[in-house]
């Protein structure tokens, strides 16, 4: 007998993560009975379902009360399974803040805004939370190291950790418009990194606030024809070109 519930915990831990409109993925998030199985066969491994309702795909994470048991095992704390040095951490936070931050005010704003239309008309339907993946900012890789290369090791260093970052689904890699230009768009896993309603006030409460605000006002204050960083190339730079 199929298993659904199996095969949609083992695709995840395959390939980590599923659109939402994945057919398993739909039902996951709009079956009621089939979530509650779903989380219960999570529960029992030290698992839970990573997902959240601006996010475009779901995966997999370590349940809240499995962490000390996962990260805390040896010596000292790990901040993460997937071998990430302190510096790869902090500039996946750095990359989240410039990328998902922004997109999800942007997200808001048009949800508040096709809500406001909504009112006007007798008979509208409810609109889906949008999630456009243009509505997602483009880094220029020049501008990261610009902003945070000091901080995070310079530029060789940076190169290999957008490679390993790449390879592990939080970003992915884009030709610019000019030869030497690279472009960090967001990647499948980067909206679902952190939590999002724990991660975002701590960012902009804290230094990276700070910093994200300096890095802004000198885009805003740079000239017209440094415009051209934030357009997309639609063809991606291979890993190995990146390291």
């Amino acid at each position: 007998m199929h298993d659904d519930t199996a095969s949609l915990v083992t695709r995840l831990l395959a390939q980590r993560w599923l659109p939402r409109d994945d057919v398993q993925a739909r039902k996951a998030l709009l079956d009621e009975s089939y979530r509650e199985e779903l989380d219960r066969r999570l529960e029992a491994v030290g698992l839970e379902l990573r997902e959240h309702p601006y996010a475009a795909y779901i995966g997999l994470a370590v349940s809240r009360k499995s962490e000390r048991a996962v990260f805390g095992g040896s010596d000292s704390w790990i901040s993460n399974t997937m071998q990430l040095d302190r510096d790869g951490v902090a500039l996946l936070v750095v990359i989240w803040a410039l990328i998902v931050l922004p997109k999800r005010q942007r997200q808001v704003e048009r949800q508040e805004l096709e809500a406001a239309a909504s009112q006007t008309q007798m008979f509208a339907e409810e609109k889906p939370i949008p999630r456009d993946p243009a509505m997602a900012p483009v880094i220029a890789e020049r501008t990261l190291l610009a902003d945070f290369g000091e901080k995070l090791g310079g530029k060789m260093r940076i190169n290999i950790l957008l490679g390993t970052l790449s390879r592990l689904g939080f970003i992915i890699r884009k030709r610019g418009d000019g030869p030497d230009s690279r472009l960090i768009a967001e990647g499948p896993l980067l909206d679902l990194a952190f939590d999002y309603e724990r991660t975002a006030r701590r960012v902009l409460d804290g230094a990276l606030g700070d910093l994200l605000t300096e890095a802004s006002a000198r885009a805003a204050n740079a000239p017209a024809g440094e415009a051209g960083d934030e357009l997309i190339d639609d063809t991606e730079v291979e890993d190995n070109d990146d390291v």
